[in-house]
């Protein structure tokens, strides 16, 4: 990985969004929802690093407050996509037959669908919060593990160490999760890293669209909606959360990317 500058960019990018996020959970300059009528539009400098929005709030404090929600919805909705997706792909890799045939008929029904369009009729049809969002990008994230694990357990399961093992008498758990599972970890990190990118786009999306988190706390997808009233006029409103969504998208694509390339 030291040799990998992909690896090396994507990991200080993410450490720097990270840490704006832990920080604002002691500290911010301002607080993210403080008005300042007198002080409308200010744009950045020693004040306000990112300037102010249409209600004179620090554009920098809600930036900081807004990737804390974000990280926080993209990785729980990755990690349990990538565990049950895991679970379930291992299983059907594994067992074959009608259980397969079941799971894999289940992941196609859910991926004939737009991805969007599905996470934006279960937001619409549930409760509009934090959790209904992760639920949402939860089942769509879901398919894409399966077929990469079940891909995976596919490729091992009739290797000749397998066999030995089978042979010695163990059971089909340690079988699946001590000599399979490892083998597929190089390729699960990979999708899993990449995955948080598009975690990532998926619910700016949702709230940009309104059905993402809700104000008063700020998220960057509806900081872009809000300033496109005046994007010309205050250039810097809708500059701020877009910089951060893009430049967090980046890392994790540059992570996933250089783990990829080291154990392809």
């Amino acid at each position: 990985m030291k040799r990998s500058p992909e690896f090396l960019a994507g990991l200080v990018l993410a450490a720097l969004v990270a840490g704006m996020a832990l920080i604002s959970l002691v500290y911010t300059p301002y607080g993210y929802n403080d008005m300042d009528p007198a002080g409308r539009f200010t744009p950045p400098g020693a004040g306000h690093l990112m300037g102010t929005d249409n209600f004179g709030r620090d554009i920098f404090s809600r930036v900081m407050i807004g990737g804390r929600y974000t990280l926080l919805v993209s990785l729980c909705t990755v990690l349990g996509s990538a565990v049950t997706g895991s679970v379930l792909g291992l299983a059907a890799g594994y067992a074959g037959g009608l259980w397969a045939e079941l799971v894999m008929r289940l992941v196609d029904a859910l991926s004939s669908f737009p991805g969007l369009l599905l996470a934006l009729v279960m937001v619409s049809v549930m409760e509009n919060s934090p959790f209904t969002l992760i639920i949402a990008l939860f089942v769509l994230f879901i398919p894409g593990y399966v077929r990469i694990m079940r891909s995976e357990t596919l490729r091992y399961k009739d290797r000749d160490f397998i066999k030995a093992v089978e042979v010695m008498g163990a059971s089909h758990l340690r079988i699946i999760f001590v000599h399979i599972l490892p083998n597929t970890v190089p390729s699960l990190l990979a999708s899993t890293v990449l995955g948080l990118s598009n975690a990532i786009l998926a619910e700016a999306t949702m709230s940009y669209l309104g059905l993402g988190i809700q104000p008063p706390i700020p998220s960057w997808g509806r900081m872009l909606s809000e300033s496109r009233n005046f994007l010309f006029a205050a250039p810097w409103c809708a500059l701020a959360p877009g910089f951060m969504i893009m430049l967090t998208v980046i890392a994790f694509h540059y992570i996933g990317e250089g783990i990829g390339k080291q154990y392809s």
